[in-house]
């Protein structure tokens, strides 16, 4: 199994006609990604590598009955985008878009209450379920189909670990980029009770950054809940505080928002922390034998 997304996720491309749209949506067509539909007002009735472009995502979805949605429109744009695969009633809807007005997601984030869409973004590389489905602008020939879950902030530290796991055999069930801005649509803590439920999934890494308290959060959660181990990694251990590095959401403005501050306390929850981004598979492998789950997750 996996989490979010799988072979039968029928994908509509908002956005598909831009250069960015239409270059992703070769690749994620080339993976096997079931796309059945983009959307653009201006462009409908035209189709991009052979697939049809309609007016709105209502339209797409009454079409094709497509439930999942990837968003490639600029940052004056997206939050309409997401609004409008909301209201369309979509499962998931991905917004890799960076730069989204603080503003717009305060309003996008009021719009998702009681709602059945889940956002995973915005700024995010998005999600893939290797072999069954990608959603997203991740290297797709690094992935390894496997038992191991990865939710993280950052996409560069996020391609960095999966390449360190399939090197050793480890595959993955779902690789899950929730982006690092301020306010995004799926955390730490939604990706954390959803690998806990996946009986494909037996074990998680987390990596994590300064700024906010989403990784203290799911770490509470955990330890009462989670039946499955979990190593972490945090970056920004040199960051000066009130400083923003990179992301929207890395700043440190208040206790505990330190790359410091949040090791000590995954440890306090039993969550083995790796040092330095290159140790995370090591610190996974150890904790896999410790759990009796090495054999299990080695798939290649």
């Amino acid at each position: 199994m996996s989490i979010y997304v799988d072979e039968n996720t029928k994908v509509i491309v908002q956005g598909i006609t831009g250069s960015q749209g239409s270059f992703h949506t070769d690749l994620m067509l080339k993976y096997g990604t079931r796309i059945v539909a983009g959307t653009n007002p201006s462009k409908a009735g035209t189709e991009v590598c052979g697939v049809p472009v309609y007016a709105t995502v209502k339209e797409a979805k009454e079409k094709t009955g497509a439930n999942a949605s990837i968003i490639f429109v600029p940052p004056f744009a997206a939050a309409n985008a997401i609004i409008e695969a909301v209201d369309a009633g979509l499962d998931i809807c991905v917004c890799v878009t960076e730069n989204i007005p603080i503003n717009d997601m305060v309003r996008v984030n009021e719009h998702l209450k009681n709602k059945i869409t889940r956002l995973i973004g915005p700024n995010c590389p998005g999600i893939i379920s290797p072999d069954k489905c990608k959603l997203g602008i991740m290297p797709q020939d690094i992935h390894l189909k496997g038992h191991v879950g990865i939710v993280s902030r950052s996409g560069s530290l996020t391609y960095e670990t999966i390449k360190q796991l399939s090197r050793k055999g480890i595959g993955q069930s779902t690789t899950i980029g929730i982006g690092g801005d301020g306010i995004k649509g799926t955390s730490f803590l939604d990706a954390l009770k959803a690998f806990n439920d996946d009986v494909d999934t037996c074990a998680i890494v987390m990596i994590g950054e300064i700024g906010g308290n989403g990784e203290q959060l799911s770490a509470d959660w955990a330890y009462e809940n989670c039946k499955k181990p979990i190593v972490g990694f945090i970056g920004g251990r040199s960051a000066p505080p009130g400083k923003r590095m990179g992301h929207a959401g890395a700043v440190v403005s208040g206790k505990g928002g330190s790359a410091l501050d949040k090791i000590k306390y995954l440890e306090s929850r039993n969550i083995k922390v790796a040092d330095i981004a290159d140790h995370i598979g090591d610190v996974l492998i150890e904790v896999l034998k410790e759990s009796d789950l090495y054999e299990k997750c080695i798939t290649g």
